[in-house]
């Protein structure tokens, strides 16, 4: 039987903005890759929509996300998961403590400098997926 793909939740305040660019680039990366790593994007306080900068932003770098909505995070959606990644939120223990958990808070702002984001967060999303490989 083949092993499940590995899972990773990355979750943001908003789950609009630095939990989509990390979900949508992991994904696409480890399909090209064959890689079976498979992320999903949630906020704390989902927003109702994905900011036009976010849309915009990620259509330059050849990513849909029109129409996506921002999801809650959840206890289940965490126990589902192998691997958690925080931007800077308080998990307030629904994540279960046998999973791994990274916080990457120092990610500047999407609404500051999209660029900016998305080079920390494809730096850090391409050191994951090397660990994967292994």
């Amino acid at each position: 039987m083949a092993k499940p793909p590995t899972r990773v939740a990355f979750v943001c305040l908003h789950g609009s903005a630095k939990s989509v660019l990390a979900a949508e680039y992991l994904n696409r990366l480890a399909g090209e890759r064959g890689l079976a790593v498979r992320a999903t994007a949630s906020g704390r306080e989902p927003d109702d929509a994905i900011p036009p900068n976010v849309v915009e932003g990620l259509a330059r770098k050849g990513f849909d996300v029109r129409g996506r909505k921002p999801l809650p995070a959840t206890a289940q959606r965490f126990e589902e998961s192998d691997v958690v990644v925080s931007f800077g939120c308080d998990l307030d223990g629904r994540v279960p403590g046998e999973r791994t958990i990274e916080l990457w808070s120092a990610c500047p702002a999407v609404s500051d400098d999209f660029d900016a984001a998305w080079r920390f967060i494809t730096g850090r999303v391409d050191r994951l997926l090397e660990t994967a490989k292994a």
